[in-house]
C-alpha cells in the first residue's frame, strides 16, 4: 500500500492520566490532526464479590478529532505501594514519635510491632528542581502522603486519635519515556518542631510547590479544661513525646502545616496559626497565591476565607467567615454569601498565646441560659447550645484559636454539615466545595430552638458538590473592601446525589450511578473536568467520578474495595509531559453495608488482597499517553520510536503483519477500541471491520472471515495479518 502512516495513538501501560496544561481542547482551525473534544467513558459498578474487593478501573478517555476520528484510552489503577509495604526498610504508614522512632504497638503481650496506618489520604506529587537522581535513569519526583490515623491496635482496640499521625516523603522515579512511577525511597516527615501531627485529612499542593497539610476534628478546649479525658489529646501527646508528663494543650493542634521539600531530599514543616483553628479538611490556595479556601469537616461547621498579606507567604493575613443568605432550598440549596471579618494576625502572634498555655476560660466568659451581654451559639466541636462573651482584649485569641465560636458570635453561619474538599476552576472563576451529607444542621430547625437557622434546605443524605462564583471588588459585612479577586459571592448545588427509599440488593442506600457523599475534589483545567472521590456509607463500594463542567456528563472511573474510602485525589495536569490522577484508598473492608452472605464472600477476597484489612493503597490511574502521543502527525512514517515500527519506513508493516491503527487512520478510517471485550472496530466508507485480541478471525460487514494468525497486542499496539485489512481498505 502506497500510503502515509499516521502517528499511532495507542494506550501505553504504565503511563498516567493525560492532563497536560496545554491540552488543545478548542481547536484554532479545522484540521484532521487536532483534538475537538475529550470526555470520560465510565465503567459499571462492580458486580462480582471479587471485583467488589478490588481497586480497579474499566473506564477510558474518549478523544474526538476534528475530522470525526475517535480514540479511546483505557484506564488502569496502579498501586505504587501499600501502607504496610516497606520501602528501603521503612513501612510506608508507620507512626513515629518526636525522635523519629517507630511508635510500638504492645497490645499483644510478647509481640511488639510498629503501629502502621491503613488510612493513607492526601497526596502531593511534585518535582523539586535540582533533586538528586534516583539511579534508575528517570526524573526524580517527590510524593507527600498523609496517614490520617491508625484504625486499631493488634488486639483490635481502637487507636483513632491516640497514635500520632504521619506524612511520608517518597522519592519516585518517573520513566522519561513512559511516565511510569516507581518508589525508590521513603522517609517520614519530621514534625518534632511542630508538636506532632493531629489527624491530617486532605491536603493540597500550593502554586509555589509546597504541600498544605491539615489537622481536622480539633479537640474541644472547653471540654478539655473541664475534663482532659474527654478528648484523645492527652494520650496523643504522651505517645508522641513518649513521656507521661508531657504538657497537653488543646490549642496546639487544629491548624494547617505547610511542608517544604528540599533538593537534598530533606523537608521542613511550619504550622500556620493565622489560618485559624477549626476542623481543617484542607486548605486550597487560589491562583493569586494569597487567597485560601477551606473545608471544615464535622457538624455545625463554618465556611472560612483567608487573604494573606503577601503572595506565597501564609504567615500573616486576614480571616473571614461566611454568612449564608439563602435563595433556594432545592437540590442542595443556593445562597448569596456575606463575609464577616474575624481579624488579622500573624503566626507568631497566635503562637504566643499557645506558648502561654492559654485556656478556654482565659478567652470566654460563659452562662447557662439567655443572659444579657452573652451570645447564644451552637457550633462544632461541642454541638451544644452555648452562651458566650469574649473577655476584653481577647478578640484576636478568640478569632484564631476559637474561629468557629467567635465567628458564630459575630453572626457567621455555623450550620454546614460535613464540609469536605475544595478545588478551583481558574478559567471560569469557580470554586467547588463538597458537602458530604446535606442534613441535620443544614435542614430547617423544626423545633425553633437553635440560635440561628440560616440554612434551611431539603435533606439530602447522599450529599452534594457545590459551585461557588468567585469575584473581585467585594466588600465584607462592615463594607470594607476585601483585598482579593477570588471572593466567593454565591453558591449552589451542582452535582447532586440521590437517596433511595430502601436499600438495593447490594445494600446501596443511594443511587449507584450518582455521586454519594462527595469528599475529595480536584479539577483539571485541561480536561475541563471536576474529579470527585467518595467517602460514602451509602454505596457498597466507593467510587471516583469525573464530571465534565461543560456537558454535565458524570462518569465513574474507579472503584475501590467495599468498605474503603477513595482518598488522596490530586490531578496533575503536566509533569515533564505526563499527567497524573493520584488516588488512594483507606481502610478496605471497614463497616461494609453488604447483605450478610455477600459480605462474607467479599470479605474473604479483601482479607486476601489487603493483608486482612491492615493495608491501604497509594496509587494512581494510568494507561493514557501524553500530549505528544495524542497529536496525530501524518507523514512521519512512524519512525519516531513511539509506534513500535521497525524504523525502516515500512508504512506500518511489521514482519508480514501490520499495525492496525497506522494502516486504517492513514486513509481516514475511524478506529475505536472497546475495553470491555478487547476489540477494535474500523469504520470505512459505511463498512465495518472488527477484530478481537487473541482471535484469528475478523468480522467484515458482519460476516466472519478467518485470518492467517491471531490478532495480538505488541507493546500495546494491535497487530494482525495484513491481507484482510488491506483488502477491506481498498
Amino acid at each position: 500500500m502506497n500510503k502515509k502512516t499516521a502517528k499511532l495513538l495507542a494506550p501505553v501501560l504504565g503511563l498516567s492520566l493525560l492532563v497536560p496544561s496545554v491540552f488543545p481542547l478548542t481547536a484554532q482551525a479545522a484540521s484532521p490532526n487536532k483534538i475537538k473534544s475529550v470526555e470520560f467513558e465510565g465503567m459499571a459498578a462492580p458486580a462480582t464479590p471479587e471485583d467488589m474487593a478490588k481497586a480497579y478501573s474499566q473506564a477510558s478517555l474518549k478523544v474526538t478529532f476534528e475530522d470525526g476520528g475517535v480514540q479511546s484510552y483505557p484506564l488502569t489503577y496502579k498501586t505504587l505501594f501499600k501502607s504496610t509495604d516497606k520501602i528501603n526498610g521503612t513501612p510506608a504508614g508507620m507512626a513515629v514519635d518526636v525522635n523519629g522512632k517507630p511508635i510500638m504497638d504492645n497490645s499483644v503481650p510478647g509481640s511488639p510491632v510498629p503501629f502502621v496506618s491503613d488510612a493513607p489520604d492526601s497526596n502531593s506529587l511534585l518535582e523539586v528542581k535540582g533533586a538528586k537522581p534516583t539511579g534508575l535513569g528517570g526524573n526524580p519526583l517527590s510524593l507527600l502522603t498523609h496517614y490520617e490515623y491508625i484504625t486499631s491496635d493488634n488486639a483490635g482496640k481502637s487507636a483513632y486519635g491516640i497514635v500520632p499521625a504521619s506524612i511520608s516523603l517518597t522519592t519516585l522515579d518517573q520513566d522519561k519515556k513512559t511516565g511510569e512511577l516507581k518508589a525508590t525511597d521513603l522517609k517520614k516527615v519530621d514534625f518534632s518542631q511542630a508538636g506532632g501531627l493531629w489527624i491530617p485529612c486532605n491536603g493540597s499542593l500550593t502554586p509555589w510547590n509546597t504541600h498544605l497539610s491539615s489537622e481536622e476534628y480539633e479537640p474541644d478546649a472547653r471540654a478539655f479544661e473541664k475534663d482532659p479525658t474527654q478528648t484523645y489529646l492527652g494520650a496523643y501527646t504522651k505517645t508522641f513525646y513518649q513521656d507521661d508528663n508531657a504538657v497537653v494543650n488543646p490549642y496546639s493542634v487544629g491548624f494547617i502545616p505547610e511542608v517544604t521539600v528540599n533538593k537534598d531530599g530533606s523537608s521542613s514543616v511550619v504550622k500556620h496559626y493565622s489560618l485559624g483553628r477549626f476542623s481543617h479538611e484542607l486548605g486550597k490556595v487560589a491562583p493569586d497565591r494569597r487567597t485560601v479556601f477551606f473545608g471544615d469537616d464535622g457538624g455545625n461547621t463554618m465556611m472560612f476565607l483567608y487573604v494573606a498579606d503577601q503572595a506565597e507567604d501564609l504567615s500573616a493575613g486576614t480571616l473571614y467567615a461566611a454568612k449564608w443568605q439563602q435563595t433556594s432550598g432545592e437540590n442542595g440549596g443556593a445562597a448569596d454569601l456575606q463575609w464577616i471579618p474575624l481579624g488579622h494576625a500573624s503566626d507568631s502572634e497566635i503562637k504566643t498565646y499557645i506558648d502561654q498555655n492559654l485556656k478556654f476560660s482565659d478567652i470566654f466568659e460563659t452562662a447557662d441560659q439567655d443572659t444579657e451581654g452573652f451570645t447564644k451559639i451552637k457550633t462544632y466541636p461541642s454541638g451544644k447550645m452555648e452562651w458566650l462573651k469574649v473577655k476584653p482584649g481577647m478578640e484576636k485569641a478568640a478569632a484564631f484559636l476559637e474561629s468557629r465560636r467567635y465567628g458564630a458570635i459575630l453572626g457567621a453561619t455555623s450550620e454546614f454539615n460535613k464540609m469536605e474538599g475544595v478545588t478551583v476552576n481558574q478559567k471560569d472563576n469557580k470554586l467547588y466545595v463538597a458537602m458530604s451529607y446535606v442534613e441535620k444542621s443544614m435542614e430547617k430547625d423544626a423545633k425553633g430552638q437553635d440560635p440561628a437557622d440560616h440554612i434551611q434546605v431539603k435533606k439530602l443524605k447522599a450529599g452534594a458538590t457545590y459551585e461557588l462564583a468567585l469575584k473581585g471588588g467585594q466588600t465584607d459585612a462592615g463594607q470594607k473592601a476585601i483585598d482579593s479577586d477570588y471572593v466567593p459571592s454565591s453558591m449552589k448545588g451542582l452535582v447532586i446525589g440521590e437517596d433511595l427509599a430502601k436499600a438495593d440488593e447490594k445494600g446501596n442506600t443511594a443511587a449507584v450511578d450518582k455521586v454519594a457523599n462527595p469528599d475529595n475534589l480536584s479539577y483539571s483545567e485541561s480536561l475541563r473536568t471536576l474529579f470527585i472521590g467518595e467517602d460514602s456509607g451509602m454505596h457498597a463500594n466507593n467510587f471516583l467520578w469525573a464530571y465534565n463542567v461543560d456537558t454535565g456528563k458524570l462518569s465513574r472511573i474507579l472503584s475501590v474495595p467495599a468498605g474503603a474510602e477513595a482518598t488522596g485525589l490530586q490531578v496533575v495536569d503536566d509533569l515533564n509531559g505526563f499527567g497524573y490522577i493520584m488516588s488512594n484508598l483507606q481502610h478496605p473492608g471497614d463497616e461494609m453495608i453488604l447483605p450478610d452472605e455477600l459480605k462474607k464472600q467479599v470479605e474473604g477476597y479483601i482479607n486476601e488482597l489487603w493483608d486482612n484489612k491492615k493495608s491501604g493503597s497509594v496509587g494512581y490511574l494510568s494507561g493514557l499517553p501524553a500530549l505528544k502521543d495524542i497529536k496525530r502527525e501524518n507523514g512521519n512514517n512512524g519512525n519516531n520510536g513511539n509506534n513500535g515500527n521497525n524504523g525502516n519506513g515500512d508504512n506500518g508493516q511489521h514482519q508480514g503483519r501490520v499495525l492496525l491503527r497506522d494502516i486504517a487512520e492513514a486513509v481516514g478510517a475511524k478506529v475505536e477500541w472497546n475495553n470491555t471485550d478487547r476489540s477494535v472496530s474500523v469504520t470505512w466508507k459505511g463498512r465495518s471491520f472488527v477484530v478481537k485480541i487473541g482471535e484469528a478471525s475478523a468480522w467484515v460487514d458482519g460476516k466472519r472471515v478467518e485470518l492467517d494468525s491471531k490478532v495480538e497486542l505488541e507493546n500495546e499496539r494491535t497487530v494482525l495479518p495484513a491481507g484482510e485489512l488491506e483488502s477491506f481498505l481498498k
